[in-house]
């Protein structure tokens, strides 16, 4: 009973064994070669090409000129404009406000009543000169005869002829004479002083004509310019006193706007200029075609206006990092006809489109295609290949590449996910 499972074992031990042989000896599965399809993509096969740098930016507008008027005389204001208002366009070399003039045509007056007087005593003074040299004259004259007489009456006296009396008189005629002579010779020397002293008189007279003939003519006010008054705070009757700023205007001839640009952006409006051609060649003197600006309100684009660069202002923008590119517009009220067409007006927000130089035989590809520095270009045997690549500038959509990309290079403008390098593609043209 006990030997019945030992006779069992050798025929399992047999399956187990013949089961692993046929393991060991069977052949392996059968291996079929094949390669994962092709992804197709849409591409677009660059070409060189010339493009016109083109940078967008807004801003606020204002005048190109402004005025303001400060009184520069104290008095009462006693007429003033009818069109002397907020918004009224008055033209240039209207008077458009008036101070009482009378203190200073008083002041005026007086200074040319003291330029008389004082005139009036030059001309004394000079025919004071005149006599007092033409009687010099006859007291030297008669001095020297004095001189002669005592030297014959001492030569009498010494011999005895006459009496030391006569000599004695003849003594005080000559001196008495010689006084006269040296009174009338100190005279003239007090001339120039007197002389200098009423030119001074003279000039400070003529000095108080002139302010006050400018005081009169600052009594008036005038515009410089044509304008478009914003600020009038003098009234008929009210007194202003000097530094009072009494009107504020606009001109109506030109406006401009600060435009602040990227710095790369500002830097691609060059294009291909000669290194010669500095921006301000570009800006005032260059030929047609280098920098063009265009210019529109942006509460109505439809209206299109031709401007212009005029300079650079004399900082960056310190937050953030543009340069400020200052762009006039000449005749900003041509043509307005409110409200169908509204004039260019301090304040309103524009939209302006720079054009710069031409740049040619550039690539430009669509800005989608770039992604991080990197293109996917269809490489040889349609492999992707991602080439790295640097670009110049962006506009419109585009992008523009400096280095990475020949004419006939084919680039990937769909997105792939994930781009594995070596995968296979199928090209397909996309249509321009």
């Amino acid at each position: 009973m006990r030997l019945a499972p030992l006779l069992a074992l050798p025929p399992i031990a047999l399956g187990i064994a013949a089961a692993v042989w046929m393991i060991t000896s069977a052949p392996g599965p059968a291996q079929v070669e094949g390669a994962a399809p092709a992804l197709p993509v849409r591409v677009m096969t660059v070409a060189a090409e010339d493009i016109r740098p083109t940078v967008t930016a807004w801003g606020n507008l204002r005048a190109a000129e402004t005025w303001i008027a400060v009184a520069e005389v104290q008095g009462e204001v006693i007429w003033r404009h009818p069109d002397l208002e907020p918004g009224r366009l008055i033209p240039a070399g209207t008077e458009v406000l008036r101070i009482d003039p009378a203190d200073y045509e008083l002041a005026l007056a007086q200074a040319e009543a003291d330029l008389a007087a004082f005139a009036a005593e030059s001309a004394q003074l000079t025919a004071e000169v005149a006599n007092t040299t033409r009687i010099l004259e006859l007291e030297r004259e008669r001095l020297v005869l004095a001189e002669v007489d005592l030297a014959r009456v001492r030569a009498l006296t010494e011999q005895g002829t006459l009496p030391q009396s006569r000599a004695d008189e003849a003594e005080r005629a000559t001196l008495l004479a010689r006084r006269t002579v040296a009174e009338l010779e100190n005279s003239l020397a007090l001339i120039p002083a007197r002389e200098a002293r009423i030119a001074a008189q003279i000039a400070r007279s003529e000095a108080a004509i002139a302010r006050a003939e400018r005081s009169l003519e600052n009594t008036t006010l005038t515009t410089p310019f044509d304008l478009r008054v914003t600020e009038v705070s003098a009234e008929r009757f009210q007194t202003v006193a000097p530094g009072q700023v009494v009107i504020r205007a606009d001109g109506i001839a030109a406006a401009e706007v600060v435009a602040h640009l990227a710095i790369d952006s500002f830097r691609s409006l060059l294009g291909d200029a000669p290194d010669s051609i500095t921006l301000a060649d570009m800006m005032h003197d260059g030929p047609a075609g280098w920098i063009e600006v265009t210019l529109s309100p942006l509460s109505d684009p439809a209206q299109v206006w031709p401007a212009r660069v005029m300079r650079i202002e004399g900082a960056l923008d310190a937050r953030a990092r543009t340069v400020p590119v200052v762009v006039m517009v000449d005749d900003p009220y041509e043509g307005a006809d409110p409200p169908r067409r509204l004039p260019l007006v301090p304040n309103m927000q524009v939209g302006l489109t720079f054009q710069g130089a031409p740049l040619t035989g550039v690539i430009a590809i669509p800005e989608a295609a770039l992604h991080g520095g990197q293109l996917r270009v269809v490489g040889t045997d349609d492999l992707l290949e991602l080439r790295p690549v640097v670009m110049a500038f962006a506009q419109g959509g585009r992008v523009v590449i400096a280095e990475g990309l020949s004419p006939g290079d084919r680039v990937v403008i769909d997105d792939i996910a994930p781009a594995i390098p070596g995968m296979a593609l199928t090209p397909v043209e996309a249509p321009e």
